[in-house]
């Protein structure tokens, strides 16, 4: 199903394909078939910590827990603080070492002569939530990522559990964790039970704390944060290679993959299928550039 045209000088020059589940509208392609959500999973993955007993030093935490953030400072010092009030540091991460995600704070890690570290990774603040719930239950620190620990076991659980459906198949995600294939129905639904829960349940406190919180979820001008700014009420977390998942409580919501991974497709078709559930949504132009200047766009086509 192509769901994206890029369209430069009045010509389109490529198309992307990809799939759109919407519950509360029409969704189209294969909405029903297994992929591996990426970083849209991990507000599912928060709403497991708690389910395992994490007490997050404040609700702000859990939305951190739940990002793909951006690196910039009040990120990582929020980070340190997550492990530090676990009785830990920076070195009790296994993700990878990494630049920030955005492109401003990479840029000014570089300027200031800062090296790729594990803090700065997108996912250092799952990690430390996972390391902090580890050390609450008494369990392994350094087998954390491992398929068969007790963590990631609670984790599968609850992905399972959100999305209506078993796992579908294993895989390891960028940051080295375990990833859990759903379909795009399954995460759609997830999604929105974490908006429509009852208040104070785990899957609600996630939900209000993403809300609540949206820089902390992604960064200054990230798409998820501007969005959640703009549209009270919506949970939305992006994730890589084409993938991201809304919803909004008493609508419905969203969860798309684009087929070639591109990201630039993304934002449109979001923006398109959002605006299919009868939504008012803020207008994030993808332009198509030709010598610096403004020459086309990348437009949604379903």
């Amino acid at each position: 199903m192509i769901v994206a045209e890029v369209v430069r000088s009045g010509f389109v020059e490529s198309v992307h394909h990809g799939v759109v589940a919407v519950i509360g509208a029409d969704g189209l392609g294969d909405v029903a078939s297994p992929f591996f959500p990426r970083s849209s999973n991990k507000p599912l993955q928060t709403v497991g910590l708690l389910t395992a007993g994490l007490v997050p030093r404040e609700e702000a935490d859990l939305a951190l827990i739940s990002a793909s953030h951006d690196g910039e400072t009040f990120h990582v010092e929020r980070v340190r603080a997550i492990l530090a009030a676990a009785g830990l540091g920076p070195e009790a991460l296994r993700c990878p070492a990494d630049l920030p995600l955005g492109e401003t704070a990479r840029r000014d890690w570089l300027r200031g002569g800062g090296e790729p570290e594990r803090i700065l990774m997108n996912c250092s603040g799952k990690h430390a939530g996972f390391l902090a719930t580890c050390v609450l239950n008494g369990w392994p620190l350094e087998s954390y990522l491992e398929v068969d620990h007790p963590l990631q076991k609670v984790l599968a659980d609850a992905v399972s559990r959100l999305s209506g459906e078993p796992i579908a198949a294993l895989g390891v995600d960028g940051c080295g964790a375990p990833i859990f294939a759903i379909s795009p129905n399954g995460l759609a639904r997830a999604f929105l039970h974490l908006v429509e829960a009852e208040p104070g349940t785990p899957e609600r406190r996630v939900a209000d704390a993403m809300r609540a919180h949206p820089e902390l979820v992604a960064g200054t001008g990230s798409e998820d944060t501007v969005l959640m700014d703009a549209m009270p009420g919506l949970i939305v977390k992006r994730g890589a290679d084409g993938v991201s998942a809304a919803a909004m409580p008493g609508v419905g919501a969203v969860a798309l993959k684009i087929s070639d991974g591109s990201a630039r497709a993304r934002v449109p078709v979001l923006l398109a299928a959002l605006r299919r559930l009868g939504l008012d949504v803020p207008d994030l132009p993808e332009p198509v550039l030709g010598g610096g200047l403004p020459v086309g766009e990348v437009r949604a086509v379903f």
